[in-house]
């Protein structure tokens, strides 16, 4: 089965815990903290590989999670870092993040890696927190939450060469012709279900990777035939050899049909409208009588006043095929690459820098402070130790909470709540 795209949800693991330990050896009932850092959550990590062909796999495991990190332990002993968890996926997979509709990767060749998740950073222990005037801090730091994401994956064909053209004119008998791939090849449209790729190999330095795009008709980039599902394939490619049947013995017009499939690359994307073309005039043995060859003359000289360059071959007899692969390589060799990506900066990785947003909410007297950091430092705190609530109210007033809760109007013993930690407001 082909599939090439599908829809997952993937979450980086949570850092661990720092830990709140003293050390209690013999001769030193007293020897300060010595609680170590939560390990790192793990991270969610795409990587692409030639072994891989479609997206199925992915397909039916549309959610993904990286392991937590431990948390830390006694002795100034760090947690373990919690394991990646590594995603494979065909070379020429685009990565979008669905929730901010922006491209942010793409696995274009062989055993390229990206990081799409960063696990959240470990807590740090008490002994972190341990200054000259607070010499036995009871409290440590809870470990941050790992990155979610809603992402879509695509499938995008690497290829150099794409033949595109009307169902029939014969792209997979040229495909298996030119190279050594073996499409299914029948006298009936749409035969050809999903892309063929081959390789032409013209010698040890010179071959080329050419696809076979199957389903385009009138209307293929608004979902008609098979072509809307496909179109996406001939993105990458450098060069279009658009196919057409000079015979016309299925009645229809070779010249239109050139005209339809153009407007339909320019319909679904105007860059592949302008992608270099080159026309191929197909099944030219079928063309026998003095009509049929002067109807031949005309189509050529039509498609030539367009602009574009024409090469007159026969697929099913091997005619003129050694010359339109000659010529393919030639043009290959000058087209510049195909960039999917153009901006640079797609390609950062996510800083996990820590997030210190937060949003006040009134309901009655009760005001909820929301927020990934409230939570985080909630979670930090010993509420039954001076030093932590301190602490604690000493990050609330340098973050802003205490400011932000007396604009909107808090006053004496009004409950605040942060996530499930609830205390009274005195000024």
């Amino acid at each position: 089965m082909f599939i090439d795209e599908v829809t997952i949800y993937v979450k980086a693991g949570k850092g661990g815990n720092g830990a709140a330990t003293f050390r209690r050896e013999k001769y030193e009932p007293a020897g300060g903290p010595d609680g170590g850092d939560g390990g790192k959550g793990g991270d969610i990590v795409f990587v692409a590989d030639n072994n891989v062909r479609t997206l199925l796999d992915v397909k039916y495991n549309r959610k993904y999670y990286a392991k937590d990190g431990e948390k830390g332990m006694r002795k100034n002993m760090t947690g373990k870092s919690g394991e990646n968890t590594v995603i494979r996926v065909p070379v020429g997979t685009l990565i979008t993040d669905t929730d901010r509709n922006k491209l942010i990767c793409d696995l274009n060749k062989d055993q390229m890696s990206f990081t799409v998740c960063e696990g959240g950073r470990g807590g740090r222990g008490n002994t972190r927190f341990a200054t000259p005037t607070r010499q036995a801090p009871e409290f440590s730091e809870a470990g941050m939450e790992g990155e979610e994401k809603n992402l879509r994956l695509e499938l995008k064909l690497l290829a150099d060469v794409g033949i595109i053209g009307m169902p029939s004119v014969g792209k997979s008998t040229l495909i298996s012709v030119i190279t050594s791939a073996k499409p299914k090849i029948a006298d009936y449209h749409f035969t050809t279900l999903v892309p063929n790729l081959g390789v032409v190999r013209l010698n040890d330095e010179t071959q080329f990777v050419v696809a076979d795009i199957p389903g385009l008709i009138e209307g293929a980039s608004e979902g008609a035939g098979l072509g809307h599902a496909f179109l996406r394939h001939i993105e990458r490619t450098k060069l279009l050899v658009h196919m057409i049947d000079a015979s016309e013995l299925e009645g229809r017009d070779a010249v239109k049909d050139f005209d339809t499939i153009n407007n339909e690359l320019a319909k679904y994307n105007p860059r592949l409208y302008e992608r270099h073309q080159i026309c191929v005039m197909n099944k030219t043995d079928l063309c026998t009588t003095d009509e049929q060859i002067k109807r031949a003359e005309e189509i050529e000289a039509a498609i030539k006043e367009k602009g574009y360059e024409v090469l007159k071959i026969s697929a099913a007899t091997n005619k003129g095929t050694d010359i339109l692969v000659k010529r393919c390589a030639e043009l290959l060799s000058k087209l510049p690459d195909t960039v999917i990506m153009p901006e640079a900066e797609e390609y950062a990785v996510y800083e996990h820098a820590e997030d210190e947003r937060f949003t006040v909410r009134k309901e009655g007297n009760i005001y909820y402070v929301e927020g990934a950091w409230a939570t985080k430092l909630v979670n930090s705190i010993n509420i039954y130790n001076t030093e932590s609530l301190r602490y604690f109210q000493r990050q609330l007033r340098e973050k802003n909470v205490i400011e932000e809760l007396e604009k909107a109007g808090i006053q004496e013993e009004d409950l605040v709540v942060i996530d499930d930690f609830e205390f009274e407001y005195f000024r």
